[in-house]
């Protein structure tokens, strides 16, 4: 990730952690069936945290977790989280996930929700695959989550990448609207093959992968893939 757009994600998500905690309170059906998965007696990460939604309910099942994130703000915000609902508040690292400040094989299972699709470019994508393939114990596990081209509310406003544009095909801004701010948000929307496609790139062998339809009615709106890093 470029140092620009290093800055543009900074400044977007703390812009709006506020409100965006107020409407990521409860934790996804897919992430609970893989937490559920998982041995107790792990270190377990979510990069990615946000509000700590998920990382919270990780910290429930997990002997040992940590949280990381590009906001400052949404990780301040998920200490305030663990401490309301009287739980310690986990090591949380702000750092971008493409360039991850941990050693080798360190962990043993991963969330990665709702993230990817928020980094701009795909080698920078890629990179932070491969980073959390890097810090992931062999055998471990990964679910991961992204935004699909298939959806209905932006399969007619994709961008089709031309020689003049700097964004790629699937890329989006979608403005945050919600207490009145009209803040632009980085989305690359992914179709199936190349998810899968890039899951490889960095190392991966896909385990499962699901459609799901979270907020859409018609089409599916999210992937979910269990990975495995394999030695």
């Amino acid at each position: 990730m470029t140092v620009y757009d290093y800055k543009e994600s900074v400044h977007t998500w703390n812009t709006i952690a506020q409100s965006f905690n107020k409407t990521r309170q409860k934790p996804w059906k897919p992430c609970l069936s893989f937490i559920n998965t998982l041995p107790k007696q792990i270190l377990a990460a979510d990069f990615g945290c946000g509000n700590g939604r998920h990382l919270i309910t990780l910290s429930k099942h997990c002997a040992n977790v940590i949280g990381l994130d590009i906001s400052t703000e949404l990780l301040r915000i998920t200490q305030q989280n663990f401490i309301r609902q009287q739980l310690p508040p986990p090591p949380l690292i702000h750092a971008s996930l493409p360039t991850i400040p941990l050693k080798d094989s360190c962990i043993d299972a991963a969330l990665f929700i709702a993230s990817l699709h928020n980094i701009k470019g795909k080698t920078h994508r890629i990179k932070a695959l491969e980073e959390i393939h890097r810090v992931l114990k062999p055998k471990g596990t990964v679910l991961i989550s992204v935004w699909t081209q298939e959806q209905e509310r932006f399969r007619n406003h994709i961008n089709k990448h031309n020689e003049k544009d700097t964004l790629e095909t699937g890329d989006i801004y979608i403005n945050w609207n919600k207490d009145s701010l009209q803040i632009p948000r980085y989305y690359h929307l992914y179709q199936k093959e190349e998810f899968s496609e890039d899951l490889k790139s960095a190392g991966f062998t896909i385990r499962s992968m699901t459609e799901e339809c979270l907020a859409s009615k018609k089409y599916p709106d999210n992937y979910f893939t269990v990975v495995q890093k394999d030695q």
